[in-house]
């Protein structure tokens, strides 16, 4: 698109101190957003390009804003033109979670990364964010149906299998509509959070936040699609996370129990709706990249299926007819 780059270039030419810049990508998204590192008078930049017509950027900048003002450390925006889709950004640099966390970094980089979840779960802004309601949360499963089974795999399914999988997507809504109603930033995970030497995580990619479920920032968190670690360490953070959130008011009158099925069932919906924007990724926007993540995304609902006696039969249908197509390389 030679014209929005040009465009881009003109509107940051016009902003006080930028007539003279350096320009090269920074990165894309899943979505149609792109960015770019702009550097100039020893300063260095994020412009955000993000076409009107295909995304909304005023609920970047009310987040944004919001999400500032209690102290997260996400990008200072300092210029926009909403009509064109363009927007001047603070940058955090380029050291990506993802990149950067092994087995010595983990605890420290986690450890600042559930510091700043409590934070958005206690402080975060209620008013003036959508809700996640059953008919979001059984759209957003609807994604697995379609783009994974139905068009990614070519699988037509029995009628006992929709009927199954209706039944799960139930079980699924009624337990993240049960739970403690927070601000979530909905992709809080190792692709959106960044390493900064002050403040860290740098937190990415927030136009998106609901209000919904305790659990699901924590579980996009610690059941990373792009990154695993052992169940017993999930588990172990997920239980230091229940204690903090417990201290800082989040959590009242709630057991140990009740937490990890929250938790676990809350990462079930997610990955079921990770897998079918995977798919789709491929099939309509021609981004094949992602399927390497769908094996470790569904993996995570195979491990379950002792834990919870109703994610059985969902189990057993991702065994018998969903892992043997994921021919992935």
């Amino acid at each position: 698109m030679p014209q929005r780059i040009e465009q881009l270039k003109a509107w940051l030419t016009s902003l006080p101190g930028l007539s003279d810049f350096s320009f090269e990508p920074a990165s894309g998204d899943a979505s149609f957003r792109r960015y770019f590192r702009i550097r100039a008078a020893g300063q260095s930049y994020i412009a955000m390009d993000a076409p009107p017509e295909k995304e909304d950027s005023k609920s970047f900048v009310w987040v944004a804003r919001a999400f500032e003002s209690i102290g997260l450390n996400v990008p200072h925006i300092h210029a926009k033109d909403l009509a064109q889709g363009f927007m001047l950004l603070e940058d955090l640099g380029s050291a990506l979670y993802l990149d950067k966390l092994t087995t010595k970094t983990v605890d420290r980089l986690y450890g600042d990364a559930l510091g700043a979840l409590a934070t958005l779960q206690a402080c975060g802004p209620l008013q003036g964010l959508p809700r996640y309601d059953r008919t979001r949360l059984m759209q957003e499963m609807a994604l697995f149906r379609e783009w994974l089974l139905g068009k990614e795999l070519n699988l037509t399914l029995t009628d006992d299998e929709q009927r199954m999988l209706d039944q799960v997507f139930e079980l699924l809504a009624d337990n993240a509509l049960q739970q403690p109603q927070v601000c979530v930033h909905r992709d809080y995970h190792s692709r959106n959070l960044m390493v900064t030497d002050r403040h860290n995580p740098g937190i990415l990619d927030f136009q998106d936040a609901v209000i919904g479920p305790v659990t699901y920032d924590l579980v996009s968190l610690l059941r990373d699609c792009y990154i695993g670690w052992p169940d017993e360490q999930v588990d172990a953070w997920a239980m230091g996370y229940f204690e903090l959130a417990q201290q800082s008011g989040v959590l009242r009158a709630v057991d140990e129990a009740q937490f990890l099925t929250w938790f676990d069932l809350t990462g079930v919906q997610r990955h079921l709706k990770a897998s079918g924007i995977f798919a789709r990724l491929n099939q309509r926007d021609g981004k094949s990249g992602y399927l390497k993540e769908i094996p470790r995304t569904l993996g995570y609902i195979d491990r379950l299926a002792g834990r919870h006696r109703p994610l059985e039969s969902l189990v057993g249908f991702l065994h018998q007819r969903v892992s043997p197509l994921l021919k992935i390389n």
